[in-house]
C-alpha cells in the first residue's frame, strides 16, 4: 500500500527533482526526440510499475513522453526518473502542465449533469467531471453567490510547476494580458485577456 504524502513531502523525496506536484497527480516530461525512443521508456515504464500499473498515465508522442502518477509515489517516480537517464533522456519542466475547465454556477447540481452527459465524463464527488479515457482535461463547478452577467463564468486552471508560474505569467502579460489579482499567490494567480475574460495559474505550493 502506497503512503499518502502531502505535496511538500513529495518534493522533499530524495530523487524526484524531474517531478512536480499538479492538482491531483504528479507529472514528468521526458524529451525523446523519437517515437523508438519513447517506446522504449513506455517499455521500461511498464517492467517498474508491475501491479501499480493502475496508478499510472502516459501519453506517448514522437517528440516526448508525459507520465503522470495519479498517487504522489516517490518510489516509482524515482525509479522512472532513473530509467530515464539510462536511456540519455533528460526532462523538460516547461512541457508539464495541467489544465481544468472551470464552471461558475448558481447551482453545481443543477449544470453538472448537463456537462456530464454532453462529454461522456465520469463524475468525481459533488463538483468535478473527469475524461474516463484520460484525453481531455477536468471540468470543475464552482459556487456563485449572484449572477455575473458583465463576467465570463467558464475559465481554464493551468497547473504548472512552481518555478515555471512567473515565466508562463511574464508570458501571458507580455502578449496583451493583464493580472487581475495575486492576493491567493503563489496557490495560484488570476490573469485576463484584453477583453476580460480570466484563467488562473496554479502551483502546488500551499496546497495539500
Amino acid at each position: 500500500m502506497i503512503k499518502r504524502v502531502t505535496a511538500g513531502q513529495f518534493h522533499a523525496a530524495k530523487g524526484v527533482d524531474d517531478w512536480h506536484v499538479l492538482y491531483h497527480v504528479v507529472s514528468v516530461y521526458f524529451r525523446t526526440g523519437s517515437l523508438a525512443k519513447g517506446i522504449a521508456l513506455v517499455d521500461e515504464i511498464g517492467r517498474l510499475a508491475g501491479a501499480d500499473e493502475q496508478h499510472l498515465k502516459i501519453d506517448l508522442r514522437p517528440a516526448g513522453v508525459t507520465v503522470s502518477l495519479t498517487v504522489r509515489d516517490s518510489t516509482l517516480a524515482r525509479r522512472i526518473s532513473a530509467a530515464a537517464k539510462e536511456l540519455g533522456l533528460t526532462a523538460d519542466p516547461t512541457a508539464v502542465q495541467l489544465i481544468n475547465v472551470t464552471i461558475d454556477a448558481l447551482v453545481g447540481a443543477d449544470v453538472l449533469p448537463f456537462w456530464r452527459a454532453l462529454l461522456g465524463y465520469r463524475q468525481i464527488g459533488d463538483d468535478y467531471l473527469s475524461d474516463p479515457q484520460g484525453r481531455g482535461p477536468g471540468i470543475g463547478f464552482q459556487r456563485m453567490d449572484a449572477p455575473r452577467p458583465q463576467r465570463n463564468r467558464i475559465h481554464l486552471d493551468i497547473a504548472v510547476p512552481h518555478e515555471q508560474a512567473e515565466a508562463r505569467i511574464a508570458a501571458a502579460l507580455a502578449a496583451g494580458g493583464r493580472l487581475v489579482t495575486d492576493a491567493h499567490a503563489p496557490k495560484w494567480w488570476v490573469l485576463a485577456d484584453p477583453e476580460g475574460n480570466e484563467a488562473c495559474i496554479a502551483t502546488w505550493v500551499g496546497r495539500e
